[in-house]
């Protein structure tokens, strides 16, 4: 299948990019890819990168580590931390790229700027699951994806996404198919 058969929508308005550099939120639930993708991109584009679980508080991973999801009040301070990542990268005028679950509109809301495009790395339960039973030595536990699906909002029309349907292509691919829709 062809890269860019992956790609279900797409809301970039055209010259979106024209007066800022492209700051890509790869997005989804874990497990469903996104720091794979995010690899590929920077391998072969140079563009900075952030991991959002690196933001995280220590309170934040001992709680996920132990089986308990986070909260919205967990997750307020977290997302602060990674809209000011993102200030910094527009303020130094490069492009760049985050992983962040992003699985709330309100979630986006606070990371939502000029220039920043939401890639949704779109599975089912069961296409992700598989995924994630063969990932070891990450403080996320398989067992936590459920939560993760149920408070899952989907990016809408009225925000600036696309979206990338995993497991139908490699992350080489899936990552070609994110820089042809950004035209990278």
């Amino acid at each position: 299948m062809n890269a860019p058969s992956i790609i279900t929508a797409n809301t970039i308005p055209a010259n979106y990019f024209a007066a800022t550099k492209p700051i890509i939120v790869l997005m989804g639930v874990c497990g469903c890819g996104k720091s794979t993708v995010a690899k590929h991109l920077t391998d072969h584009y140079g563009i900075k990168y952030a991991e959002a679980d690196d933001f995280h508080p220590q309170a934040n991973i001992d709680k996920m580590a132990s089986g308990h999801p986070l909260t919205d009040e967990d997750r307020w301070p977290w997302l602060d931390s990674l809209a000011a990542w993102i200030d910094e990268r527009i303020a130094a005028g490069e492009p760049a790229i985050v992983t962040c679950s992003a699985l709330k509109k309100a979630y986006r809301d606070k990371l939502r700027r000029p220039g920043v495009v939401f890639v949704y790395m779109q599975g089912t339960y069961d296409e992700v699951m598989e995924r994630l039973s063969h990932r070891e030595g990450h403080f996320m536990k398989p067992d936590m994806l459920r939560s993760q699906f149920d408070i899952l909002e989907e990016p809408g029309d009225d925000e600036v996404h696309v979206n990338v349907h995993i497991g139908q292509a490699a992350p080489d691919m899936e990552a070609a198919a994110v820089a042809g829709a950004l035209k990278l």
